[in-house]
């Protein structure tokens, strides 16, 4: 099977440890998780959000690593965990 992309716009919410990530939504383009994303970082309770994309295999449940595409507002600096 090919591989697919995934676009994901992700918001960060505050916690008592900081900053974390709230719930995920994937999208169908990149442009459509950047204007998520963006969305997503103005509404209450949200401290920023994240759009990136990831590609998959899904025959062998092979994910690759996260790409930025863009942020907004107060995001972490180390995303490597997305």
């Amino acid at each position: 099977m090919s591989e697919l992309t995934y676009y994901v716009a992700l918001p960060f919410v505050p916690s008592d440890h900081g900053i974390a990530p709230g719930e995920a939504t994937e999208c169908f383009s990149a442009n459509a998780a950047v204007m998520r994303a963006e969305a997503l970082s103005r509404k209450p309770r949200h401290v920023g959000a994240v759009a990136f994309s990831r590609s998959a295999d899904p025959a062998v449940g092979e994910f690759g690593d996260a790409k930025l595409i863009r942020k907004f507002g107060d995001v972490p600096d180390n995303l490597g965990a997305l």
